[in-house]
C-alpha cells in the first residue's frame, strides 16, 4: 500500500510555487535573523569514500505501487525526488544522473536538466533523456505521467515517501538495491547512522523542552499553514530534544491553516520554518505579522529556527546536519534579533 508523504496533501497547492528550487541555498544551520536569513554556505552532498561503485544488475525489486520491476541498466538514472537524488549522489552514483526534480537543490546537481513543471512530472522530458531507470516516490505524479513513462518501456521504481527518521535506513537500502549497489548502501547506512548518533549525543537532555512548531510558509502564494501530528517533522522535532507543539495540542492529519487560536493552543517556544518559506514573507518580521505568530511565546521571543527546505524533510543521508542544527536552534534560549 502506498503512504503518503509528509507534504503530499500540499500538492494542488504546490503547483502554484516556483520558489522551491535554486542552486544556492543557506546553511542548514542558519538561524533566521531580524528579516534575513545567515550567509548562504555552499550546499553540497557528501559521496562515499573511494571509488564509485559498479552497478552489479540485472535486478528485480519491488515498487510500492504493486508492481515488480527489473532494472537492466543503470547509465542513466532519473531521480524524481530531491530526497532520492541526495541518496543517489551520495552512494557515489552522481555521474550516472542524467536529470533532477525542482527539489534537488545540492550543488552537484545544479547543471542538471528539470524535469517537472512545478511540482509535476514531465514524461515527455524524462523519456527525452532516454533514461535507464526513473526513480520516484509514492507522492509523484501526476499518475498518468508516471504510466505514460512506464509505457514506454522504461523501469520506473516507486519509493514509499519518508515520514520519520526511521525511514533513514529503508529508503537509502531500497535506492541501492534498485540500483544493484547493495554494498554502498550498507555503507552508507552505517556512515549515516554513525553521524546520527553522534548529533543525538550533543542534544541537551536536561531541563525542559522546547515547544516546536512547524510553519509551512509561501507567501506569494498566501500559503500559510501549521504542521499537525502527519505533518512529517515530529520525529525530527523529538529527536532534536523537542515537542512538536501542533501535534501535542490535538493538530491532526499533515497542515492545517494558520489561525491566532490554532497558534494560541500550541504555545510554542520556538518556530520552525524552511528557510525559502521565511525569506517568501519578508523574515522574522514579516512572520510576526502572520495570525496569532506575535501572540505566541515565540513570537514575543522572536524565536525562530530556519532549515533550508532542500533538506529539512529528506530524511536522508544529511538527516545528522538537519538534526544538529535543529537542536542547536530550538535550544538556544536567545532571541533572535
Amino acid at each position: 500500500m502506498k503512504r503518503a508523504g509528509p507534504l503530499a496533501a500540499l500538492g494542488a497547492l504546490l503547483l502554484l510555487l516556483t520558489a522551491c528550487g535554486g542552486s544556492s541555498s543557506p546553511s542548514p544551520s542558519a538561524a533566521a535573523t531580524g528579516s534575513d536569513s545567515a550567509a548562504p554556505a555552499v550546499d553540497r552532498v557528501e559521496p562515499l569514500s573511494g571509488p564509485a561503485p559498479t552497478p552489479s544488475l540485472p535486478v528485480t525489486v519491488d515498487s510500492v505501487d504493486g508492481e515488480r520491476v527489473t532494472v537492466e541498466a543503470a547509465e542513466r538514472i532519473v531521480p524524481l525526488s530531491g530526497s532520492i537524488s541526495e541518496i543517489v549522489f551520495t552512494l557515489g552514483l552522481g555521474e550516472r544522473v542524467a536529470a533532477r526534480d525542482v527539489t534537488a537543490t545540492f550543488e552537484q546537481a545544479a547543471d542538471l536538466p528539470v524535469v517537472t513543471r512545478g511540482h509535476d512530472v514531465s514524461a515527455e522530458s524524462v523519456l527525452s533523456l532516454r533514461p535507464d531507470v526513473v526513480l520516484a516516490e509514492s507522492t509523484s505524479g501526476p499518475a498518468e505521467a508516471i504510466d505514460q513513462i512506464r509505457s514506454a518501456g522504461v523501469p520506473v521504481v516507486v519509493l514509499d515517501a519518508a515520514a520519520s527518521l526511521d525511514d533513514v535506513t529503508t529508503r537509502i537500502d531500497a535506492v541501492a538495491a534498485a540500483l544493484g549497489v547493495p554494498d554502498a548502501g550498507e555503507q552508507l547506512n552505517s556512515r549515516t547512522a554513525d553521524r546520527i548518533a553522534a548529533a543525538q549525543s550533543e542534544i541537551p537532555t536536561d531541563g525542559d523542552r522546547p515547544r516546536v512548531a512547524f510553519l509551512y510558509l509561501r507567501g506569494s502564494a498566501s500559503v500559510f499553514l501549521i504542521g499537525g501530528a502527519e505533518s512529517g517533522a515530529t520525529s525530527l522535532i523529538e529527536a532534536a530534544g523537542g515537542v512538536d507543539a501542533g501535534a501535542d495540542a490535538g493538530l491532526e492529519g499533515d497542515f492545517t491553516p494558520i489561525t491566532s487560536e490554532a497558534l494560541v493552543t500550541a504555545a510554542p517556544d520556538v518556530i520552525l520554518v524552511m528557510s525559502k518559506g521565511l525569506e517568501s514573507v519578508d523574515g522574522v518580521d514579516g512572520l510576526l505579522e502572520l495570525p496569532g505568530v506575535a501572540q505566541t511565546p515565540a513570537g514575543m521571543d522572536r524565536r525562530v529556527a530556519s532549515v533550508e527546505d532542500g533538506m529539512l524533510l529528506n530524511y536522508g543521508p544529511r538527516t545528522d546536519e538537519v538534526l544538529a542544527s535543529l537542536a542547536t536552534q530550538i535550544h538556544d534560549a536567545g532571541p533572535t534579533e
